[in-house]
């Protein structure tokens, strides 16, 4: 078998276990919950909410793109501000539309070396990028669990005591059975000549990937740290388009039902989309709106259903905020203006 085989073969397998994660856990996250008060709380939805959302989410991303932008410049790396918009949205449409095997952030790598010379520091970009809005999101669901939710779930009150156990509480048995199976999946490839040399060589060719990896993030890390005021500018911009997001998904949570103040909000939703980052299901799904519930439940006290709408207001905002990349692909519009749609190939 080539290694381009190989590959595709990876890429495919990788595929097939997203999308049997994001099924069982959709599933799941589904089981147990009362449709008909899942449809009241949707019906108390006001459409003009949903936009205003959806509005400020793309706005966002567009601040977001301008942060990519700015990480790019500090390699001297100059595109036009409406070609790092267009790969930006470009990126967040395979993410969270297509359950492709190629994901966004790759795609968004490989096109931006067309728009450049440097295309090492040009691709590592997307991963700077990537560290900067996780370690942001990360940073700011800290201070905020810190400064207010810290001693709060220890001291909950008899009624607060009386809330519905959550997610988490409710599967813990089923959860517990599938941690077993995996062990035993993994003693069973152990126990095996073949499956050892398998899982030997899969770490092997991981720690050279990951090797290689780190030494050309090394040379871009050199270049971002000694310019210090370009990252705060990077992590500045993070709090600004996420903190905006996540207050018109507080203003949206209340049109639902959800009596919960915004700090919840500035805890839960930052720590759910790093969840959500994680490459283990399609964009997150199931997985996202699992914790979402968990997270309601156990902070807030909030009906689970209620939690579940404001997990799909989330999932439906990602997808019609993304549709804007598909077209973009289609138009060929993130191609530097010398390359041919047809061609790909730079024009005589």
């Amino acid at each position: 078998m080539s290694s381009a085989q190989d590959v595709r073969k990876k890429r495919h397998l990788s595929l097939i276990v997203r999308i049997t994660v994001a099924t069982v856990a959709i599933a799941w996250v589904l089981h147990g919950q009362d449709w008909g008060d899942l449809a009241a709380v949707f019906q108390r939805l006001n459409l003009w909410v949903f936009a205003f959302a959806l509005a400020v989410f793309a706005a966002a991303q567009v601040i977001i793109a301008l942060r990519w932008r700015l990480l790019l410049r500090a390699q001297s790396i100059h595109i036009g501000i409406g070609a790092a918009i267009r790969l930006f949205f470009l990126g967040l449409f395979y993410n969270n539309v297509m359950p492709g095997a190629v994901g966004g952030d790759l795609l968004k790598a490989w096109y931006v070396t067309k728009h450049t010379d440097k295309r090492l520091e040009g691709a590592l970009s997307v991963v700077v990028d990537r560290v900067v809005g996780l370690a942001g999101l990360i940073l700011m669901a800290v201070l905020t669990y810190s400064i207010f939710l810290e001693g709060g779930i220890a001291g909950r009150t008899g009624a607060e005591e009386a809330r519905p156990p959550g997610w988490i509480s409710q599967h813990k048995g089923a959860i517990l059975w599938f941690g077993l199976a995996v062990v035993v999946a993994l003693m069973i490839v152990l126990a095996h000549p073949h499956g050892r040399a398998r899982l030997g060589l899969v770490v092997r060719r991981a720690l050279v990937r990951g090797v290689e990896l780190l030494r050309g993030v090394r040379g871009a890390l050199v270049v971002y740290c000694s310019k210090p005021w370009t990252l705060l500018w990077a992590l500045l911009l993070t709090f600004v388009s996420q903190s905006i997001v996540i207050a018109a998904f507080w203003l949206l949570g209340g049109n639902l039902g959800i009596e919960a103040g915004p700090k919840y909000y500035f805890v839960i939703f930052p720590v759910m989309w790093v969840v959500a980052a994680v490459p283990i299901s399609i964009a997150g799904l199931g997985v996202f709106e699992a914790g979402m519930v968990e997270l309601f439940v156990l902070l807030t006290g909030t009906a689970a259903e209620e939690a579940l709408a404001v997990a799909f207001c989330q999932r439906f905002v990602w997808v019609l905020a993304s549709l804007p990349g598909g077209l973009i692909h289609l138009l060929g519009a993130h191609l530097p203006r010398e390359i041919s749609i047809d061609s790909r190939e730079p024009l005589n």
